[in-house]
């Protein structure tokens, strides 16, 4: 591999001093790079669009922090181009690599010694009702899928929204009705995300590799608030449900944090396994269960 992007994030690079040098390093090797803004202090977040990526980019380097690496691999999914994290953030889960070590990184990818990893996706779309006119004394509603589909690597949450009340989540797993969830909201999470939300949420830890989706309440208002682990193949329906008569309740959905959308009583979410998967270069053989173990003894 020899032609590079960089995405990068120009709150945790400063001056885009590392994106620089890494730009620099790569084309005194015989390489090919350019740099995209994914995140800066005028504008904030920023997409990156797939049109943005040259045709015959080979890897993508991602520096700031698991956040940002999240963003590009969801804004460049369509791409199929593997992403390597370059840390420039808090210790995380996604990005292998530190400043120090980019150089390192890109000789490694230069000589094509490096394993790829496959992440699983989710796809969510929403149901939202829509308003038809019959005739000029009645009206009808109908239920309308929206016609785009929005992926999330780590998770997609269902949560209240306005007024500190309880939300009613009615779901339904292949069609079937599996239990109406009354709290805060619902994650819907990869086995990625699991160290994310889902984990703050009392959710269980995967191993990322792994196929299936967890369903984690939010601060359930039962004793006994359990995750449930689906396979992969699944398909998740939520729909929004009323606690009371006005029918007011709304709630919102994000996907990875970003992409905010509200769902009001009634509406609903699909949620499956998205086609199209993140893939990952890793470029030590440090395991999962390693880092795992490691993030423990730093936080106990």
């Amino acid at each position: 591999m020899k032609n590079f992007v960089i995405i990068v994030n120009a709150l945790k690079d400063k001056s885009l001093k590392e994106t620089g040098k890494l730009c620099h390093y790569i084309r005194a090797r015989g390489g090919r790079c350019q740099y995209l803004v994914s995140v800066n202090e005028q504008e904030g977040i920023q997409k990156i669009r797939a049109d943005q990526i040259p045709a015959d980019t080979e890897c993508i380097l991602v520096l700031g922090g698991d956040g940002t690496l999240i963003r590009a691999a969801r804004d460049t999914v369509s791409c199929e181009i593997p992403l390597i994290g370059i840390n420039m953030g808090t210790l995380g889960y996604l990005c292998e690599m530190e400043t120090d070590s980019a150089c390192e990184a890109v000789d490694a990818v230069m000589r094509d010694e490096y394993m790829l990893e496959e992440r699983m996706m989710l796809s969510g779309r929403m149901e939202r009702k829509i308003s038809r006119e019959v005739s000029a004394d009645e009206s009808r509603w109908e239920a309308s899928f929206a016609p785009e589909s929005f992926h999330a690597l780590n998770d997609i949450v269902i949560h209240r929204a306005g007024a500190l009340s309880l939300v009613s989540l009615i779901v339904y797993v292949n069609g079937e009705y599996l239990n109406t969830f009354k709290g805060d909201g619902m994650i819907l999470s990869t086995p990625t995300g699991s160290t994310g939300y889902n984990l703050s949420a009392g959710g269980p830890i995967v191993d990322p590799k792994a196929r299936l989706i967890l369903l984690t309440p939010i601060n359930s208002h039962t004793l006994t608030p359990k995750s449930i682990v689906i396979d992969a193949k699944d398909e998740v329906v939520v729909e929004i449900g009323s606690r009371r008569v006005q029918r007011d309740e709304v709630v919102e959905v994000s996907f990875d944090g970003d992409r905010g959308f509200s769902l009001a009583v009634g509406e609903r979410i699909e949620v499956r396994r998205a086609s199209a998967c993140t893939r990952i270069l890793r470029l030590s053989k440090i395991s999962f269960l390693e880092i795992l173990r490691r993030k423990m003894q730093t936080f106990h």
